[in-house]
């Protein structure tokens, strides 16, 4: 009786220890399966709404006009596809970044995409969708910089231009001292050719932004590796209390269970071998 006994846990405990192997490696993509089914279960139908949203078209890669007068971009690819899923049409307006988030929170805009950072003072103003990815700020300089290193940049008498009112002109302004920092509303293909011509010393840009720009340019343009910031998040906003916000998170999830939001990031966002100075 006691043989049997010990025999029955021996062959218990070897099932257990089989069953949580196999759930090591087959649990999880069906757990996902099943999250994703149930949020598809539950996206809201808004009827073919058509959603105002902000952007300024100057902020590749989030958004910009092509040659052709198209709008292109982050922005544009995942706003389609949230459509797709909810059921809505998007009428994009351009409005300069100064308005752009006052635009929203007044409610004369729907939503704003433009790759706005999650901050805990702007949700005075509006509310934030769950964010799409992450960053952080760095610092594009021409390559024949005599300042080879951050610490070299910050010990001299160079400047930084950055967007006024962004995060980036917070950055810089912690950085280098207010003093130092030019806010500036050109657009950032402007600040990018004035970089390359001199006329720039520095630029404060998020790393994605910057990505983009450094992969155009990379015998011109270099950023340190040290970052000037900690981690931020990008996120679409919507006029406080708009039952938007819950239907965008909704979608914004379920591209993210099945791989489409990784896909849309990879797409916009991810430069491979962007140079970069030593520190």
């Amino acid at each position: 009786m006691r043989t049997k006994l010990i025999l029955l846990i021996i062959i218990f405990l070897s099932l257990v220890v089989m069953m949580n192997m196999a759930q090591d490696d087959t649990t999880q993509p069906i757990i996902e399966t099943l999250q994703h089914t149930h949020l598809v279960n539950y996206l809201p139908d808004l009827g073919g709404r058509e959603i105002t949203v902000a952007v300024e078209n100057e902020y590749p890669p989030f958004n910009s006009i092509s040659r052709d007068g198209i709008g292109v971009g982050w922005d544009y690819d995942a706003l389609k596809e949230i459509c797709v899923r909810l059921n809505c049409k998007t009428r994009f307006i351009e409005v300069v970044w100064d308005d752009l988030i006052q635009a929203v929170g007044d409610g004369r805009m729907d939503m704003a995409a433009n790759g706005i950072t999650r901050m805990a003072e702007r949700y005075a103003i509006v509310d934030f969708s769950m964010p799409y990815v992450q960053f952080r700020q760095v610092l594009l300089v021409r390559i024949d910089t005599p300042y080879q290193t951050l610490a070299q940049f910050v010990g001299s008498n160079a400047k930084i231009w950055a967007f006024a009112g962004s995060t980036n002109y917070e950055a810089a302004v912690a950085l280098v001292g207010e003093a130092r920092v030019v806010g500036t509303l050109d657009d950032a293909s402007s600040l990018i050719l004035g970089l390359i011509d001199g006329s720039v010393d520095a630029i404060a840009f998020d790393s994605v932004t910057a990505e983009r720009f450094l992969s155009e340019n990379p015998d011109v343009v270099i950023a340190y590796s040290q970052a000037i910031s900690d981690v931020e998040e990008l996120a679409f906003i919507f006029s406080n209390g708009s039952e938007l916000t819950a239907a965008f998170n909704i979608a914004i999830e379920t591209m993210r269970l099945d791989g489409t939001l990784d896909a849309l990031n990879q797409k916009w966002f991810a430069v491979t071998q962007a140079q970069t100075t030593e520190e």
